[in-house]
């Protein structure tokens, strides 16, 4: 009964998430594993979401870290706790909540890993070698992100209509649902335009009407004959994984989150503001830019060492 009744709260909380907060897919995807994990140690405790204390949250979050989780993975799992047992006091399951007074887990602040600007250039030239209409479409899709700083999961599920009339920006949506617009670069449009010439080779043939020689119809601006219908996230990573070998660039140091790193990096070191930076980014909150100022504190280093009367005074 105590497993059904969890399960039951858990399902709960995500469709509030899903309807209140709109958070995708992947996100519900991520509180679920959490939740269930956390569940699954309450058990072993003889508790449940409802009657467990704060004793009991202590006791989980001591495991994961006995288990060798990153704190940043703590802070996540318990940020999701947090947010459940909001859900289960508001909703009046319980009259407490058992985690408000549990510390978040300290963690070092992470930089992040960006490519040079030289890194990115070989691994552009490299796209621009590659043959063929994969070649195109590889291409356009390693502009895009590095001229827009979209999110992988973006990037694969544009839809065809966003870029259909060589726009000069685009209309992206983001976590919950979201849209924003972004400027596209001209190499970009270039790329893109290039890659909507043979787009329909992309999608799968028009069986259904007898006309397998024929393309089908695709909503997306990446097609794909995937159960997605679009090219996947995993798929465009082993693409850029390639592409760096034959650029000769490390593939450890690729990933489509490195690309959107390199974008907010290089643009904030070429005079962006923070502000702006966080529009493009599709940031809810300032705080979560902030993790670019390194790149920020590095410019106005180098401003004072130029620019300021005492940077270059000679001590006697």
């Amino acid at each position: 009964m105590a497993k059904a009744l969890t399960s039951s709260l858990i399902s709960a909380f995500l469709e509030m998430m899903a309807a209140e907060r709109g958070a995708s897919v992947h996100t519900l995807d991520a509180y679920r594993r959490d939740l269930e994990d956390y569940a699954s140690s309450l058990t072993a405790g003889k508790a449940d979401p409802v009657s467990a204390s704060d004793a009991d949250v202590r006791r989980y979050m001591a495991e994961l870290g006995s288990a060798g989780l990153a704190p940043r993975t703590q802070a996540r799992r318990l940020s999701a706790l947090r947010q459940f047992h909001k859900f289960l006091y508001s909703d009046g399951y319980r009259d407490d909540d058992p985690s408000s007074n549990i510390d978040s887990p300290q963690q070092g602040q992470t930089l992040p890993k960006f490519l040079s600007i030289e890194e990115i250039d070989r691994l552009i030239i490299a796209a621009t070698n590659h043959p063929g209409i994969k070649g195109k479409r590889l291409l356009a899709m390693i502009e895009l992100m590095y001229a827009t700083g979209m999110r992988v999961s973006e990037l694969v599920e544009l839809p065809f209509a966003a870029a259909a009339r060589d726009p000069q920006m685009l209309i992206v949506r983001g976590k919950g649902s979201k849209e924003r617009l972004v400027p596209l670069s001209d190499p970009a449009r270039d790329a893109l335009r290039d890659y909507l010439e043979v787009r329909d080779a992309f999608i799968p043939s028009d069986k259904s009407n007898g006309h397998a020689d024929r393309p089908g119809q695709s909503s997306y601006l990446f097609p794909s004959r995937g159960k997605t219908g679009h090219l996947t996230r995993q798929m465009f990573l082993k693409m850029i994984k390639d592409l760096a070998i034959e650029a000769g660039v490390p593939p450890s140091k690729v990933s489509p989150h490195v690309l959107r790193h390199s974008f907010a990096s290089h643009l904030l070191a070429n005079g962006a503001d923070l502000r702006s930076l966080q529009k493009m980014l599709g940031h809810s909150d300032i705080s979560t830019t902030q993790i670019y100022t390194h790149v920020l504190e590095s410019r106005l280093r180098g401003l004072v060492q130029e620019h300021h009367p005492l940077a270059t005074r000679a001590i006697g």
